[in-house]
């Protein structure tokens, strides 16, 4: 990175945070600290919401994704515009007439205290690993690649974080998170155009397309109902719905965000403006993602795209196997010039399944080297990350990219992975704050609660460092927190549906129902990865929400009457 990257990458970290910190500072109750004053408008709602999401794991995983897989993951998000319908139409209007602080809230009325402070536990487990991993993913990745230490980067981005929402509360959030969605839209844009820029003068947009095609990079949609399938249409439909309920209807990081809104109306449009946008975002980030693979097929890549995994393996016994992997892949991408050049000149059908097959011996290669890299961690009893989906997006930047734009995308990925982290952190803070410290002790003057919340922040920011600090990646670092989600979200989705459609049933069943619900989850989830059943976790939100709402509908219609207690 040269001097101008720097400066442009830190500017524009110091600049969002002093923003965020100055214009909101001096928060003196709880509805400003917590609702944002109920000021934002349909926009920064909707942009404020996107932020959240759309996390740094989202610009390194996602393109990454879509490299080595196409662009098939964009039916995760089929279920979104779904959703945002149904929140709109059921759970903002129920929020806003109760003028709860968090969605638990809700359940105590409709319930009960234990079952109000049973929903809002399972949202702390979840998304305060959540937090750690929104912390973790760029920091690993770039103290991989830039060789910065990744102790520092976790307390880095932590601490920047921690710096405005703690002075600020929801409304630094939402105001800092605009600025980063403009930083986030600006360098991507820069960065698909650059792509395209850099392929060969006779390879144009729709030839990159074609070639991308030749090894189904391009197909989008898949109607099979093969479960080995992880991302189908249906999959998207039915246990993405389910998710997308889940987190905007349930989780309180989102349901900050839009309870911040002046009216009811806002909130909506905001959640609409999400549901319009948010499905070509993410297929645009994976449209990059196939551009860097078209990239990739004129210019030579390596067997892995992790530097600090083939250190590893070129410092082990198993060297000489990996540079005979090196030395082929060299061979297949200098057969491929010939072919592609033939293909792009004359469209030839045959020369199209001739790329195919080279691609595949490519991945088949990088997944030798990937075997390698393993067994050379072992044997040096050495922890490291052999799949490089994550690694992909963060090489092209830093290897391909002129001077600045480097600091810029840098930038983009910091600021994403600052934007999710404050809602969270936001988000944690206030639920621990108002279900469970105000619910459960002696009443506190608005100060006080204020004084507590921002403690709260401090707390789960360490909290959130600190599991950042001993975490480990998984396959893909997108799917992981989908992972973590799925695994709570379905079982809090099916509480709220009983809380909101089935009305006889009460808050000893619904209680009982979540825990005996979440225990039999997180069993099919262990079942699922030791390959004794075959449920791809997107199901598990659809399936978690059945099993829930049967098994309380069962309780509550065999328990004997007892009309001395309404809450029987």
């Amino acid at each position: 990175m040269q001097t101008l990257d720097w400066t442009i990458l830190i500017g524009t970290l110091v600049l969002i945070v002093a923003y965020g910190t100055y214009q909101t500072r001096g928060s003196k109750n709880v509805q400003d600290y917590l609702k944002g004053g109920n000021t934002s408008p349909w926009w920064t709602i909707g942009l404020s919401v996107m932020a959240t999401q759309a996390s740094a794991i989202t610009f390194l995983s996602t393109p990454g994704q879509a490299f080595n897989d196409g662009m098939g993951f964009v039916q995760f998000y089929f279920g979104l515009p779904i959703a945002m319908i149904v929140i709109c139409m059921v759970f903002i209007p129920l929020y806003h007439r109760l003028k709860v602080y968090t969605a638990y809230e809700f359940l105590e009325n409709r319930f009960d205290l234990k079952t109000r402070t049973l929903t809002a536990i399972l949202f702390l487990i979840q998304r305060g690993l959540s937090a750690g991993i929104t912390i973790f993913a760029p920091a690993i990745i770039l103290s991989a690649v830039l060789g910065w230490n990744l102790l520092l980067l976790n307390v880095l981005i932590g601490v920047l974080v921690i710096i405005y929402t703690v002075s600020g509360g929801t409304k630094a959030v939402n105001v800092t998170q605009k600025h980063q969605m403009i930083v986030i839209f600006s360098g991507m844009i820069v960065a698909f155009i650059i792509i395209l820029n850099q392929l060969p003068e006779n390879i144009n947009f729709s030839n990159a397309l074609d070639i991308a095609g030749a090894s189904g990079k391009m197909d989008v949609l898949d109607f099979s109902f093969d479960l080995d399938n992880r991302y189908t249409v249906w999959t998207g439909l039915i246990g993405g719905t389910f998710l997308m309920l889940s987190y905007f209807g349930t989780d309180q990081s989102q349901v900050q965000r839009y309870l911040s809104g002046k009216s009811v109306r806002e909130m909506q449009l905001g959640l609409i403006f999400n549901g319009i946008l948010k499905v070509p975002m993410q297929f645009f980030i994976l449209l990059i993602g196939v551009m860097v693979f078209v990239f990739y097929q004129f210019n030579a890549a390596p067997v892995n795209f992790n530097p600090t995994a083939t250190e590893v393996v070129l410092n082990s016994e198993y060297a000489k196997e990996y540079e005979v992997l090196q030395q082929k892949q060299q061979d297949i991408f200098n057969e491929k010039q010939a072919l592609l050049t033939n293909f792009v000149d004359h469209n030839n059908a045959a020369t199209f399944q001739t790329i195919a097959e080279a691609n595949t011996q490519q991945d088949e290669l990088r997944a030798q080297a990937r075997n390698l890299i393993d067994k050379a961690g072992e044997s040096r009893n050495i922890k490291v990350e052999s799949n490089d989906k994550d690694y992909v997006f963060i090489h092209f930047i830093l290897n391909n990219l002129p001077r600045g734009l480097i600091g810029l995308l840098l930038a983009v990925i910091l600021s994403a992975a600052m934007s999710s982290t404050a809602s969270e952190l936001n988000a944690l803070a206030s639920t621990t704050a108002m279900d469970l410290y105000k619910r459960n002790v002696k009443e506190k003057s608005e100060s006080q609660m204020v004084n507590s919340s921002k403690w709260f922040t401090l707390l789960w920011g360490i909290l959130a460092i600190s599991v950042a600090c001993v975490a480990n990646l998984a396959e893909n670092l997108i799917q992981l927190v989908n992972i973590i989600g799925s695994i709570f979200y379905g079982n809090v989705l099916g509480i709220f549906l009983l809380a909101f459609f089935v009305k006889f049933v009460k808050g000893n069943a619904v209680f009982t129902a979540a825990l005996i619900t979440q225990v039999l989850i997180i069993a099919l989830f262990i079942l699922n990865e030791y390959d004794f059943i075959n449920l791809p976790f997107l199901w598990l939100n659809f399936v978690g929400c059945v099993i829930v709402m049967t098994i309380a509908f069962l309780i509550q219609t065999l328990k004997p009457k007892n009309h001395g207690n309404k809450l029987a």
